[in-house]
């Protein structure tokens, strides 16, 4: 891929991301499951961008070790990314968009191109993205400003936001390394205030 002049990851920030990345990947592929359990019909499903028609061949883990692999960019990406997701899905409710097999890939390729724009000083371009994502350019750039009216342009993530997304990662991180892991969330969708944050996490432990 990549040659001189590539971005370059060091070693402890290649460790650090691919902690985050398994933690958001065993998220995303729960939460993925669960709405698939309970999804409508593709056929009868609302028409959105996010949704594909077909179920993409490679798995929520490979996809998301195929980004991290070849994206370049910083671990907080992969954080901020996680807070876009769920503030798409948030504001998008009224559209009944959903994390599934038909949306989870083009979403997350979406929101890790939106928050390595707003992250990092350096960054792939919107080709070489979609090349990554295994989608058009056409498709990525229709999916960037879907993404960005959807959110509406809120992009600025406070410290105390971010935090709070931190710790749900880590929350995940630790239960997967533990011998007997507890029960883990079951939710993708936070909020980002504290007491609505507090009560999704009483959700995911019941």
């Amino acid at each position: 891929m990549a040659e001189a002049g590539e971005l370059v990851v060091s070693g402890a920030q290649q460790d650090d991301m691919l902690r985050v990345v398994a933690a958001l990947a065993g998220i995303l592929e729960r939460v993925t499951e669960r709405n698939d359990a309970v999804a409508t019909p593709a056929e009868a499903a609302p028409a959105s961008a996010f949704r594909a028609t077909t179920k993409p061949g490679i798995s929520v883990r490979a996809y998301v070790a195929r980004i991290a692999r070849f994206a370049g960019c910083s671990p907080a990406c992969y954080v901020v990314a996680y807070i876009y997701l769920d503030r798409l899905l948030h504001r998008a409710r009224r559209f009944a968009l959903a994390v599934d097999s038909y949306s989870v890939h083009r979403l997350l390729i979406t929101t890790v191109l939106a928050a390595v724009k707003f992250m990092d000083d350096v960054c792939y371009n919107n080709a070489y993205f979609a090349k990554v994502g295994g989608i058009s350019l056409v498709e990525m750039n229709y999916l960037e400003v879907d993404f960005l009216f959807g959110v509406g342009f809120d992009l600025n993530v406070t410290p105390e936001t971010f935090g709070h997304y931190c710790a749900v990662l880590q929350s995940e991180m630790l239960c997967a390394e533990a011998p007997s892991a507890p029960p883990r969330l079951q939710y993708c969708c936070l909020t980002e205030s504290e007491d609505d944050a507090a009560s999704c996490g009483s959700q995911g432990r019941e």
